[in-house]
């Protein structure tokens, strides 16, 4: 039996129960909606305030409420019903109860024990899956967690939202393809509440003058601050001198010049230099690595200002470590600015890189298939807070306003490739990630033309920065 047979079956049978605006009135007096003056996580400051978790302590209501969810959906069709923590979860668990689709559970973040799973429950890859929300506003959130759901390899085509705050969540999930089904709008809502006598004229336009005004969504803090004011969190001299080139080149982009031999990879610092922030290496995949290519690259970084970035992505014992960063053939640090390392180790091994050297740690990584999930990132994260000499992660979901975010898999296209590597834009890492520096690396030294390419880096990851501090 499909999900649209169910769904129809269950219309069918209910539709001489309560009407939607019974349902409403009597769930507005459970408290769900309050007037007065808030403000909310994005920083906006409301008129109302809307709760609905107090719908799960009515089983009437709950039962009704998910009829109602599911006959918005009897167009659509899915294998899956998965509720946005938490306040959707009784709302998408009363849907799977009502229509004998299963349940999937979407963690806030992983358990740090047992499976250390993000979603919990029977699924397959290629399944289609509704999505439930209470309520949206900016639909941010839930942009993070069709992210975290999609990562899992299942679909989403159509979202189910109890009510719209009409501040744009709809329109930015539309935009992005997603099917949006609304059971109510704040302006629905008044009208009902203004027409039963529970909410006075003067109320009913202050509220509509509000969304009138159409507020902007602030973003959070750390997602805020300019590369001027993240300076006041940075002691490291190398975190420093990366702030301070970001804002004298107007650049966020960091080149990884992943070529083999020492002579392409001058060639491309030359061309790219006066765009990029800082190159990163993998010296190990040079073919004829040798001091006099570095004293020549170290040259051009002086020349064209940018710092030296090795991505040695360190994963051993703190004594391994420090022959691997000051011994051997590459001497690494005896030249670079910046260094990449896995914190598996521990905290002590990563006070082997010296004073000048700054550390950035992985936290994630854009492979497909990573095993560093949102508890390792947390420790990691953590880690990252109290070490002196690290400067910030490689990550591709947002960090604390202390730590510069390194995002790396960053593409004008979003394509992955068959490697496994998944790639996001710039505009996307940046005003959805609130990432510091964008890394780039085959969209520009596999280009057919690498200056002209840094330079549209460049300019998207410049511009899109921009946007998010609101210049």
């Amino acid at each position: 039996m499909t999900a649209l047979f169910v769904i129809f079956a269950i219309f069918a049978q209910t539709s001489t129960r309560m009407n939607k605006e019974q349902f409403l009135l009597k769930a507005c007096r459970l408290g769900i909606i309050k007037f007065g003056n808030f403000t909310l996580k994005s920083g906006i400051p409301s008129p109302f305030y809307i709760d609905l978790r107090p719908l799960a302590s009515s089983p009437e209501l709950l039962k009704e409420l998910s009829k109602f969810l599911l006959n918005s959906l009897q167009d659509s069709d899915f294998e899956l019903i998965c509720g946005v923590p938490y306040a959707a979860l009784p709302m998408a668990t009363a849907m799977s109860l009502e229509s004998g689709i299963p349940l999937i559970i979407k963690r806030k973040e992983a358990k740090g024990y047992g499976t250390k799973k993000m979603l919990e429950g029977i699924f397959h890859e290629g399944q289609t899956c509704v999505l439930v929300e209470d309520v949206i506003t900016s639909g941010k959130s839930l942009i993070e967690t069709i992210d975290e759901i999609e990562k899992e390899h299942l679909k989403i085509n159509d979202i189910v939202v109890v009510l719209d705050r009409e501040q744009g969540g709809v329109a930015l999930l539309k935009n992005k393809g997603y099917k949006v089904h609304t059971l109510f709008n704040i302006s629905e809502v008044i009208d009902i509440l203004h027409k039963h006598g529970q909410l006075a004229q003067e109320e009913v336009l202050r509220i509509k003058n509000f969304l009138a005004e159409k507020p902007e969504v602030k973003v959070s803090p750390e997602k805020r601050l300019k590369y001027e004011e993240k300076l006041a969190f940075q002691q490291h001299c190398a975190g420093k001198k990366l702030l301070k080139t970001a804002v004298q080149k107007k650049s966020n982009l960091i080149a990884s010049i992943d070529v083999t031999t020492s002579e392409k990879i001058l060639e491309l610092a030359e061309e790219v230099g006066d765009n990029v922030v800082a190159v990163k290496l993998h010296t190990d995949i040079i073919s004829d690595f040798s001091d006099d290519f570095i004293s020549k690259l170290k040259k051009i970084a002086e020349k064209k200002n940018f710092l030296l970035f090795e991505d040695r992505k360190f994963a051993d014992i703190g004594n391994t470590q420090q022959l691997q960063f000051e011994k051997g053939i590459y001497k690494i640090s005896s030249w670079a600015d910046l260094i990449t390392s896995h914190a598996i180790a521990g905290e002590e091994s990563l006070k082997v890189f010296g004073e000048k050297t700054a550390v950035v740690i992985i936290a994630e990584m854009s492979s497909k298939g990573a095993l560093t999930d949102e508890h390792y990132k947390n420790q990691v994260v953590a880690l990252a807070k109290k070490s002196e000499n690290v400067i910030g992660c490689v990550a591709q979901s947002q960090l604390p306003e202390n730590l510069l975010l390194f995002t790396p898999g960053v593409n004008l296209t979003s394509a992955g490739d068959a490697k496994g590597q998944q790639f996001n834009t710039p505009e996307k890492v940046i005003t959805e990630l609130a990432t510091d520096f964008i890394i780039v690396g085959r969209g520009i030294y596999a280009s057919a033309d690498p200056k002209a390419s840094a330079e549209k880096y460049q300019k998207a990851g410049w511009e899109a920065y921009l946007c998010l501090i609101g210049k």
